[in-house]
């Protein structure tokens, strides 16, 4: 596939275009409070960070994988729940080859942190470089028939140089919730607008369904345990009742939109991502929020098999019984 990068805008009516517009969150000013002391911890590791992500590519994916060793030792809770999730997802697996896979996993977590810097401050030109893109005509074929893409994303680690490096492909808009830090959430909403259009936050419903309405491209992420409002228990990989949000039904079904894949493969030699945009394998909306959970599911699934030691494991993916009394499975 072609690795030049074009961006075609979706041509909307002004009056769609700013209903849609006023859901977007405002995006937060510096501060001179930012300057409080309380606040220089967090400037002294972003200041880090910043310094790292100018350093060469493969060095920081190097210096990744140190850290994530370090992580290992330092975060037995995480370790201990990845560890878990594992043993739930796959329970035929020996206890050595998940091990592997577990180590493997916590390096992938420390080079997410450096591919956080690359996300928020690597210039255009220097993720072009990085990139290959498949699919765009997903897209395309979407825009000519004037409808918005509802855009599914998983919660791989590389998530952050997923969404810069759509942007560069197809601004877009996000779900966004607030950070609890002030300087953070400056900077993180800066970053996460660098090559994207605005975000909305993520309660906010009628703003998602306005911004598909008018043609724009949505991404979501329907693979975490988002707690019983409005979740169904469907099977995922090994576990027969993973609580599956039905928000993916909400949007799909609600808007005048197409429903689409990304995924982001981090390719070997240092040589950068490939970026995957594809229709689900079966389609979405079905007409039944449980069946649209399942489907939803399998197509995690069948991410997550190309590269498990990439996905997000450290998150509790199964706290969620169908029944408060049933044990966790984390207990």
């Amino acid at each position: 596939m072609p690795n030049s990068i074009q961006v075609n805008l979706v041509t909307k009516a002004p009056s769609d275009t700013k209903k849609a517009a006023e859901h977007s969150v405002e995006m937060p000013r510096f501060r001179l409070y930012f300057l409080h002391p309380k606040f220089w911890p967090t400037w002294l590791l972003i200041s880090i960070l910043y310094l790292i992500s100018w350093l060469p590519y493969r060095l920081q994916i190097l210096l990744g994988k140190g850290l994530g060793k370090l992580l290992f030792k330092l975060l037995p809770k995480r370790v201990k729940v990845a560890r878990r999730n594992l043993e739930l997802a796959y329970p035929d697996y020996p206890v050595a080859k998940r091990e592997t896979m577990l180590r493997a996993n916590f390096a992938n977590n420390g080079i997410a942190l450096f591919e956080t810097g690359m996300a928020w401050w690597w210039p255009d030109w220097r993720m072009k470089r990085k990139l290959k893109v498949e699919g765009v005509e997903f897209l395309d074929q979407a825009e000519a028939e004037g409808k918005g893409v509802f855009l599914i994303l998983f919660h791989f680690l590389s998530l952050e140089v997923h969404a810069r490096m759509f942007g560069l492909v197809k601004p877009s808009v996000g779900l966004y919730r607030p950070h609890n830090n002030a300087l953070m959430e400056y900077l993180q909403t800066k970053g996460r607008n660098r090559s994207n259009k605005y975000m909305i936050r993520k309660k906010d419903v009628r703003g998602m369904l306005n911004a598909l309405n008018s043609g724009e491209v949505c991404g979501y992420l329907p693979d975490q345990d988002y707690g019983r409002n409005r979740s169904v228990y469907v099977p995922l990989f090994a576990v027969p009742d993973a609580a599956t949000t039905t928000g993916t039904s909400l949007f799909a079904a609600g808007a005048n939109c197409t429903t689409l894949i990304t995924t982001i493969e981090r390719l070997p030699g240092g040589k950068g991502y490939k970026l995957a945009i594809m229709p689900p394998q079966q389609p979405i909306p079905s007409g039944d929020e449980t069946e649209d959970a399942r489907r939803i599911n399998k197509e995690v699934e069948r991410a997550v098999s190309q590269c498990p030691e990439a996905y997000m494991w450290v998150h509790r993916r199964f706290k969620t019984r169908p029944d408060e009394s049933m044990p966790s499975y984390y207990a």
